[in-house]
């Protein structure tokens, strides 16, 4: 595969998924951020503004999905809209890269954790940089693996995370664009 043909798709907020762009555009490689009216993004390259119809498509049950996270979303526009962007990330992706925090339940804390809890639905594969554990997992199907750091090989994949980043997170996401495009 040439550099040209991977592209990121992530979302441009600030922390992981702002990360993420700007480690993508470093290595020169393509990314999609899928956002909404009235969201504040920290990036701009490749910005995607979804509109009502789009946002619809993506759409979920909150019910649904607070019962799988273990942990009640509001139902508010902003929550739905985001949600609702997460899947259009991930549904672009076929490898997912998510920067935050495995809890004891196998979730993903945060608005994150759909992301990955989708990731897991659609069995793509999925792998998490725990900022506490200051480590990289992948997901068996059944639980958390630890890893080392993984290898972007499917040229669309989709990186998003915690507006929380630390310096181990970032450094997480040099070292897996460094590991697989140089």
């Amino acid at each position: 595969m040439n550099r040209e043909d991977y592209i990121l798709f992530s979302g441009a907020a600030p922390g992981a998924e702002a990360e993420f762009g700007a480690c993508a555009e470093r290595h020169r490689i393509e990314e999609v951020n899928f956002t909404f009216e009235g969201h504040a993004e920290a990036r701009r390259r490749g910005i995607r503004v979804l509109n009502h119809e789009e946002l619809q498509a993506g759409d979920v049950s909150l019910a649904y999905v607070s019962r799988l996270m273990h942990r009640r979303y509001s139902d508010s526009p902003t929550i739905r809209k985001v949600l609702q962007t997460l899947w259009y990330q991930v549904n672009s992706g076929q490898e997912i890269y998510v920067i935050g925090v495995i809890q004891n339940d196998q979730t993903v804390r945060g608005g994150t954790g759909w992301g990955a809890e989708f990731a897991k639905l659609c069995n793509k594969p999925l792998f998490v940089f725990d900022q506490e554990k200051d480590g990289w997992f992948e997901w068996s199907g059944e639980t958390w693996k630890p890893s080392g750091v993984p290898t972007i090989t499917h040229p669309h994949f989709t990186g998003t995370g915690t507006r929380q980043i630390h310096d181990n997170g970032k450094k997480a996401i040099e070292a897996l664009f460094t590991k697989s495009f140089e």
